[in-house]
């Protein structure tokens, strides 16, 4: 009974390969625009830094009323505050965001610049308490980079803020676009 399950299983993933392998052409579409899409962004950091922006505090206002309306399904009192305060703190960041895109995108950018600090500052440790096992040193050694990152986004803060977020959402942008094309153009070639 297994090997009919696993029959069926190997089928039905067969078919949905094919079926994804006669849309290769999509895919590349797909690639081909969200490359366009990057371009644009990195025409206009401080645009796409906003657009950025604008998304973040979308999801934090949805996020919040989310909460709010969940507090009041939660029965005891104590909890009930701790939802509350917790979705309007956060419904607010969102509102914040769209307020005051700039100020938003300075918070955020200092934000990734001390995250990527701490990062780099972990790394480094635990390649360091690794250093008997082979490979150690490549721990370390990202550790440094991510470090460095951290604090080259921190030296240029806060002016980095107004295009930095934008140009992260641009590479990320035209990364997506040529793993896209290149995944399509891979299905294409094996019909």
């Amino acid at each position: 009974m297994t090997h009919a399950g696993q029959t069926g299983t190997s089928s039905s993933l067969g078919t949905a390969v094919e079926e994804v392998r006669g849309k290769w052409g999509w895919f590349v579409a797909l690639g081909v625009g969200l490359i366009l899409l990057g371009v644009v962004a990195l025409a206009n950091l401080l645009l796409a830094t906003v657009a950025t922006i604008f998304y973040i505090g979308a999801m934090m206002l949805i996020g919040g009323i989310v909460e709010i309306v969940h507090a009041f399904q939660v029965k005891t009192w104590g909890r009930f505050f701790y939802w509350l305060l917790s979705g309007i703190f956060y419904a607010f960041a969102g509102v914040i965001a769209f307020y005051n895109p700039l100020l938003a995108s300075a918070a955020l950018t200092l934000l990734l610049a001390v995250l990527l600090v701490v990062a780099g500052i972990f790394r480094i440790w635990i390649g360091f308490a690794a250093r008997p096992e082979s490979g150690w040193g490549w721990i370390v050694a990202t550790g440094v980079i991510t470090l460095l990152v951290g604090v080259l986004v921190y030296s240029a803060w806060p002016g980095n803020s107004l295009v930095l977020l934008g140009a992260i959402l641009a590479f990320d942008l035209l990364f997506q676009g040529i793993g896209f094309i290149s995944f399509g153009w891979t299905l294409r070639s094996r019909r």
